[in-house]
């Protein structure tokens, strides 16, 4: 199909998965999406990215409690680098509050935030997801966190699609193991993969049983066995597709104390358990960190567990931590 449907260095369309959804100030709902670098795309020449600023090494109340005994532990993502692939160059910016103070930002602003407080000894490195070129990789281990979706026309098949260098070089990392991958699963309340509005995300479909991906969907709050949770209305779920079971994960969400609500911010804490894993299991691949995620979720936690809604269940960052070691 032609490259126009799609995002390559001057796009014709960008859909990030959640942008405009995150500021209750604004009344925008979780289901929009925002679109960037519409017509000639000249506002993704040129992106100049910002320096990460530094957050408090503080747990916050929207983070689960495993996240504080990860740090107790010493587990705080030192070592692992987690690139954020994100809009950090356009002029749509919205409000919302990490524990930190109200802030407004840009989307990617905000993803990469929500990583570095997961994971406060991690590298963290900003790749404008406006400029197509390929995402490169530090030395080490890395996570790369895609809190966006590539949407054109239903029906066509994935390996019908020409990738930019960008995803390319994504879709490549996930198939040979290279780097673990998350990525948010969309905020439209269908399986990944599956249609919304006649179009597909085709990012979606091109990383489906690639063995370092993670699809991530959102929880309206964290689960425990007394308080169990559920996916928030508008996060897509696993489906009937079982390679998608087998590698989509869930994680509170919790907008009603962030303001910032969708599956973008869902992706975020699960690049940042990946993290912390690695920061424990130096040795480990990304292959064995990505499973060790996975086979470590939790199902108790959840109401009415199906593994076509949760696929493996809610991340346990205090289970996949437990081993001596991974293999």
């Amino acid at each position: 199909m032609s490259a126009g449907h799609l995002k390559f260095g001057l796009v014709a369309a960008i859909a990030i998965l959640s942008a405009p959804v995150a500021s209750a100030q604004e009344g925008r709902g979780a289901d929009e999406t925002a679109a960037l670098c519409h017509g000639g795309g000249s506002i993704c020449v040129s992106a100049r990215i910002p320096a990460v600023r530094a957050t408090t090494q503080t747990v916050q109340n929207w983070m689960s409690r495993d996240v504080g005994a990860a740090w107790a532990a010493g587990y705080k993502g030192a070592g692992v680098t987690i690139t954020m692939v994100d809009d950090f160059s356009s002029t749509s910016r919205f409000s919302g509050n990490f524990g930190i103070g109200v802030q407004t930002q840009r989307h990617g602003e905000w993803t990469r935030e929500e990583a570095s407080m997961i994971a406060p000894a991690a590298t963290i490195r900003s790749k404008d997801f406006s400029t197509g070129t390929a995402v490169s990789l530090a030395s080490g281990r890395n996570v790369l966190n895609l809190s966006y979706g590539m949407y054109t026309t239903a029906g066509y098949s994935a390996n019908q699609i020409w990738w930019a260098p960008e995803e390319s070089s994504i879709i490549s990392y996930a198939t040979k193991g290279s780097a673990i991958v998350s990525k948010a699963a969309g905020n439209d309340a269908v399986a990944v993969g599956g249609v919304t509005g006649g179009q597909q995300d085709y990012l979606d479909l091109a990383l489906i049983g690639k063995p370092t991906a993670i699809f991530v969907g959102a929880l309206s709050t964290n689960g425990t066995t007394a308080n169990k949770a559920q996916l928030a209305w508008y996060s897509d779920y696993a489906g009937s597709n079982q390679a998608v079971q087998s590698h989509f994960l869930v994680v509170g969400v919790e907008g009603d104390k962030t303001g910032l609500y969708g599956t973008s911010f869902a992706a975020p804490i699960i690049s940042g358990y990946a993290a912390i894993i690695g920061s424990k299991f130096t040795k480990a691949t990304p292959v064995q960190i990505t499973n060790d995620l996975l086979n470590t979720a939790r199902t108790d936690t959840l109401v009415n567990y199906d593994p076509s809604v949760y696929g493996k269940g809610e991340a346990s960052l205090s289970r996949a931590l437990a081993p001596v070691a991974i293999h």
